[in-house]
């Protein structure tokens, strides 16, 4: 069987065609012809009710996932403590560097204190590192300033090695 050329042609302009609105429009939501990307350009849109899955056929809801208004469970001490170790191998060299990894310790510190208080085993379960961080919260206040954490940095980053040895004792705790 021979297809007229000027069939060949119209398909050969309709194909590429189709599969650019199809590839274009996935991922928008159903596509305004009825749900198949080759539904003709002459075809009526779909109505919402059309579109939509039979109720036998819908994904059952997951228990364990979070809602979409739910806050994501708190961070773990070990992975609060991992971010807390990667500054351990940094320092002040430069100004800008310096201003960096000072609210950096910082900021790892209160992360490890948050994700302490929020463990299973809780606050009780750390009471040094959690003593050390809010002694240290006291000292620099809320000024998170450059000059103010500079001059702090000795309290700063003694608070940082402490804690650091701290776990080290309490293997159980991050691993």
């Amino acid at each position: 069987m021979r297809i007229p050329r000027p069939v060949r042609a119209t398909a050969l302009v309709a194909l590429p065609a189709a599969l650019l609105v199809a590839c274009s429009s996935a991922g928008s939501g159903p596509p305004a012809t009825g749900g198949s990307p080759t539904a003709g350009a002459g075809a009526a849109p779909a109505t919402a009710e059309a579109t939509r899955p039979p109720a036998s056929t819908a994904a059952p809801e997951d228990a364990t996932a979070p809602s979409a208004g739910s806050t994501p469970p708190p961070e773990r001490v070990r992975d609060a403590f991992a971010g807390l170790q990667a500054t351990l191998g940094d320092g002040c060299t430069t100004e800008g560097q310096c201003a960096y990894f000072l609210g950096r310790v910082y900021d790892e510190l209160e992360r490890l204190d948050q994700a302490m208080k929020a463990d299973p085993k809780g606050p009780g379960h750390f009471p040094e590192p959690i003593q050390w961080i809010g002694g240290l919260r006291s000292t620099i206040g809320t000024d998170r300033s450059y000059t103010n954490l500079k001059a702090h940095q000795g309290e700063l980053v003694g608070t940082r090695d402490r804690i650091n040895t701290w776990m080290q004792d309490h293997p159980d705790d991050y691993r």
